[in-house]
């Protein structure tokens, strides 16, 4: 009988930072979703929403304290993450769930090489493997780098933003994890290199039949990528849907504000639009 529940289940997630001046700072305010095997979803919203804590929640990366995690459920791939131990969350973190960061260059050890930094990913979770440089290579090729066998031996310093960030999707998918989070993975790049690595992890989550969140404030992105889209404002989802639905008729006034935002080509205004917060606080109160 094929199991059809979901990869990834959140109800009610609550986030907050303990702050020695005041109250608790409210992050995430009681959010939940379902993430099918294979599914890919875009989370979309402005720096401080709460895009980021969520995703470093889910595999209990947020320092505990200041910060303080509860939710009816959390669980990814049958595993309960809120009831697992230190130990415990050590083997679903690259194992089951993978990170991709917006900084490649604060992500990698600078004084490892390439391939002690793969290499040392496949050791935890893939011991098995009997000629590890074979599939260090085998990676490297599927991530589009070019001369992978010269790369093995550099450094990240010596290589580019681009090569960094493909040295770390391999390094996120060589444990071949069942759930990537890739968390502004191209803001450090340019805009041709940005296009490439968004081509690149659309690629390889199709060929992977792997289930995707990609964390962003840039809806000219997720088109191609997502297969859904769920909007956040200030810790809570504000609308979720099908991403070719909520890009052509978005329903929220905070979803038709940011994307008044995104620059169009061809558009004749002198100015690029921003968001006036008083205007929307009315029309969402």
């Amino acid at each position: 009988m094929t199991d059809t529940s979901p990869l990834l289940r959140i109800r009610d997630l609550k986030i907050e930072f303990r702050r020695h001046d005041g109250p608790p700072a409210q992050a995430v305010k009681g959010i939940s979703l379902d993430l099918q095997q294979g599914e890919s979803l875009a989370i979309v919203g402005e720096s401080g929403s709460g895009k980021s804590a969520m995703a470093l929640s889910l595999a209990r990366l947020l320092p505990e304290p200041p910060a303080s995690i509860t939710a009816n459920q959390l669980s990814i791939a049958g595993h309960h993450v809120l009831q697992m131990s230190e130990k415990e969350l050590r083997q679903i973190r690259g194992k089951e769930i993978a990170y991709v960061f917006q900084e490649p260059t604060t992500s990698l050890n600078p004084v490892l090489t390439v391939r002690s930094q793969i290499g040392e990913a496949l050791a935890l979770h893939r011991p098995d493997i009997q000629n590890r440089d074979i599939e260090i290579l085998s990676w490297l090729n599927k991530v589009g780098i070019t001369e992978p066998e010269k790369r093995l031996r550099a450094y990240p310093h010596e290589l580019s933003g681009g090569m960094q960030q493909r040295v770390m999707i391999a390094m996120a998918l060589c444990c071949q994890p069942k759930l990537l989070i890739a968390d502004e993975p191209t803001t450090a790049l340019d805009v041709t290199i940005q296009k490439q690595i968004m081509e690149l992890l659309a690629s390889l989550r199709r060929e992977l039949n792997m289930t995707m969140i990609l964390i962003t404030h840039n809806f000219g992105i997720i088109r191609d990528v997502a297969d859904r889209v769920a909007v956040m404002y200030r810790g809570e989802i504000v609308e979720t849907g099908p991403t070719e639905e909520v890009l052509s008729n978005p329903q929220h006034a905070y979803t038709q504000a940011l994307l008044a935002c995104v620059p169009r080509m061809g558009a004749k205004q002198a100015r690029l639009r921003t968001i006036d917060y008083a205007a929307l606080e009315k029309a969402t109160a």
